[in-house]
């Protein structure tokens, strides 16, 4: 067994679906055998997949059945876990470096520190982008991370239950929520809130009349909802959400967000004090042009077609904070899905492996588009399957609802095997039955 130094380190920054899975592939092979040390990074005690915090925000699925540990799956898969939030790279000396960590109040918990790497892989996944829009900041909440979702769904609660308990009526925009961008985000939200709002009220909250009280709007830049997919399941989804009395604003750029509304360009003026902004991405600010490294306009590392960065070999980066180029399309870069990050972490699997082999001809990454699914929570599931036939294969209903869940589960099948996923999927399904179907607190 080879001492830690003489080790090949391999360092993950970033534990989001890619990064996790990524970590723990290498874990189960080098890292368990002793070839390699791999040591994961995140800011974050806790894992979860983050298309799932519209239903977290909506309080339609309790957090705590969902989020994984990183130091326990560490444990299990022959991995380190180390907290904290990077904000430093030195190149010359393969060396990053971590920010203190601070508790609720204030006091330091964890020091700053240093890790060394041979391999530097960086999947810190991306953040909203508010365009620098008046006001977005300060009063709207995104929902990148599960502290978000939760703190949304908070307000969300009491607000009912201040309409519930308050003397006067219900006031306009007290009980409206206003979602900025009709991406798959702002979509499936918008579906979820519908149905769990009304749960919500159906707990003793009588006083509240869902149909009357409680409003919805989705506002959208782009002409139409969902403008990254095809203009037929476009067309179905805006049909479903206006079924569910869900004001769809298109062709409405967001010029200002106060406490009280939301502002358009148009001169529409949307009383809410509920805002959700899902408008948009970029990486986070700390990548923009980090130590010398190439980026483009919204922070993302700019990286070949082996996720090795532009000028230097030893970065990597992959998913969300990538523009990894895409084969066959011009200058377009890999989008931002989950299955890109999927797809990109197999692949680092066997980069990471050749490279602790002291191999440098690496593999070239090749995406593959499997299409897209749009849940609409219990109302339906609409997609487009590419690969299956020549073209695009419309799919919704029943079998768009499996095969949406499914990818969860091959997520969680990375994570954990094909039985711990069967178990675990058995047991929810069971506790299911004794658990309320909302989100009460």
């Amino acid at each position: 067994m080879k001492k830690s130094d003489d080790l090949h380190h391999v360092v993950i920054v970033g534990g989001g679906a890619g990064g996790l899975e990524l970590a723990t592939k290498l874990g189960d092979s080098l890292g368990r055998k002793g070839k390699a040390e791999i040591t994961l990074i995140d800011k974050s005690k806790t894992h979860v997949w983050k298309p799932l915090l519209h239903e977290i925000a909506a309080g339609s699925m309790n957090p705590e059945r969902h989020e994984l540990v990183y130091l326990a799956q560490a444990h299990w898969h022959h991995f380190r876990f180390r907290l904290g939030n990077m904000d430093h790279l030195d190149r010359t000396n393969r060396e990053i470096s971590i920010a203190p960590n601070y508790d609720e109040d204030g006091i330091e918990v964890i020091p700053r520190r240093t890790f060394k790497y041979d391999t530097l892989i960086i999947a810190v996944g991306s953040t909203t982008n508010d365009f620098g829009v008046k006001g977005a900041l300060e009063h709207s909440i995104a929902l990148d991370t599960q502290d978000q979702a939760e703190r949304f769904h908070r307000r969300l609660h009491n607000a009912l239950l201040r309409a519930q308990t308050q003397v006067d009526a219900v006031q306009p925009g007290q009980l409206e929520v206003v979602i900025v961008g009709a991406g798959a985000t702002g979509v499936e939200l918008s579906a979820e809130l519908h149905k769990t709002t009304r749960e919500l009220a159906a707990y003793g909250l009588d006083k509240i009349n869902p149909d009357r009280d409680v409003k919805i709007s989705l506002i959208e830049a782009g002409e139409r909802v969902l403008p990254a997919l095809p203009p037929k399941l476009s067309h179905l989804v805006d049909l479903e959400l206006r079924k569910l009395n869900v004001n769809v604003y298109s062709g409405e750029r967001v010029t200002e967000v106060t406490s009280e509304g939301v502002h358009t360009h148009s001169g529409k003026y949307i009383s809410s004090s509920l805002v959700v902004w899902a408008a948009g991405i970029k990486a986070p600010d700390f990548l923009h042009e980090i130590d010398g490294l190439e980026t483009n306009r919204i922070n993302q590392l700019v990286v070949k077609r082996t996720l090795q960065t532009t000028l230097d070999e030893n970065v990597f980066a992959f998913g969300d904070c990538a523009a990894c180029p895409w084969l066959g399309h011009g200058d377009e870069t890999i989008p931002p899905r989950a299955q890109s990050a999927h797809q990109q972490a197999d692949m680092l699997t066997k980069t990471v492996k050749r490279r602790v082999a002291g191999k440098n001809n690496l593999p070239e990454f090749t995406y593959r588009d499997y299409g897209s699914l749009v849940n609409l929570g219990k109302y339906t599931t609409v997609g487009n399957l590419m690969g299956a036939i020549s073209g695009s294969l419309f799919v919704e209903g029943l079998i768009a609802r499996v095969m949406y869940q499914s990818l969860y589960k091959l997520h969680l099948m990375a994570l954990h095997g094909f039985w711990s996923m069967t178990l675990q999927t058995l047991a929810h399904m069971i506790s299911r039955r004794t658990e309320s179907r909302v989100k009460l607190h």
